[in-house]
C-alpha cells in the first residue's frame, strides 16, 4: 500500500510539473471607456399641450435632438418628471418633481398625465375620463417637466425612481449641472 502512495505521489507531481509553460501573449487592451453610468437629464420649460378632440385628450411631442446631442439607445430607458411647484422647507425652498404616470382627481373627473417614447422622440399625454375640453389651461399651458435618460440595464436595479434624489445620486448628476431649455 506504501508503494502505491508513493507512486501516485510521483505521479501526481509529474502531472502538475508537465503543466505549466508558455501563457501566450497577451491580448490587445480593449477601448478606453467612459467611467460611469451614461445617463442624461434636462429639463423642458413652457411645454404647451395642444387638444386632439377625436382622442379627447390633449398631446405634445419633444423630439430629443431638439434638446440633447446624446445618443439615446432603442433599449434605454425615460424617466419623465412634472414639476409640481416650490415647498418650503426649513433650510429654504425646494423643487417638487412627481414621476408621470401623475394622476389629479379634479371637480370633473380623473386626469392622468402618460408618456410614450422611442429612440427619437417622446409623446406626452394628459387623458381622462371626462370632457377633456372642459380642463383648465392650469394643466395644459406652460408646464415644466424633467427628463432622466438611463441605461435599460441600469432600471434593473432597486433604486426609487419616485425618488429625483436618489436617482440623481445614482447617476452622479449635480441640480446646478442640469440643462433647462424653454419653449417659451
Amino acid at each position: 500500500m506504501k508503494k502505491a502512495i508513493q507512486l501516485l505521489g510521483m505521479f501526481s507531481i509529474i502531472l502538475f510539473v508537465s503543466c505549466s509553460g508558455n501563457d501566450g501573449f497577451d491580448g490587445r487592451d480593449g477601448s478606453d471607456g467612459l467611467d460611469g453610468i451614461s445617463a442624461q437629464v434636462f429639463e423642458v420649460d413652457g411645454v404647451n399641450f395642444d387638444f386632439e378632440a377625436d382622442n379627447n385628450w390633449f398631446a405634445t411631442r419633444l423630439t430629443f435632438n431638439d434638446f440633447t446631442n446624446f445618443e439615446i439607445l432603442e433599449s434605454d430607458a425615460i424617466l419623465v418628471y412634472r414639476f409640481d411647484g416650490e415647498v418650503e422647507l426649513s433650510d429654504g425652498p425646494a423643487n417638487n418633481w412627481s414621476l408621470i404616470p401623475q394622476n389629479f382627481f379634479v371637480s370633473q373627473g380623473t386626469l392622468q398625465y402618460t408618456f410614450a417614447h422611442n429612440f427619437v422622440d417622446m409623446d406626452l399625454f394628459i387623458d381622462g375620463n371626462f370632457d377633456m375640453a372642459t380642463l383648465s389651461d392650469d394643466f395644459t399651458q406652460n408646464q415644466f417637466f424633467r427628463i432622466v435618460i438611463l441605461p435599460g440595464d441600469f432600471l434593473s436595479s432597486k433604486l426609487d425612481k419616485s425618488n429625483m434624489a436618489a436617482v440623481l445620486s445614482a447617476i452622479n448628476v449635480d441640480e446646478e449641472s442640469i440643462a433647462r431649455i424653454s419653449m417659451k
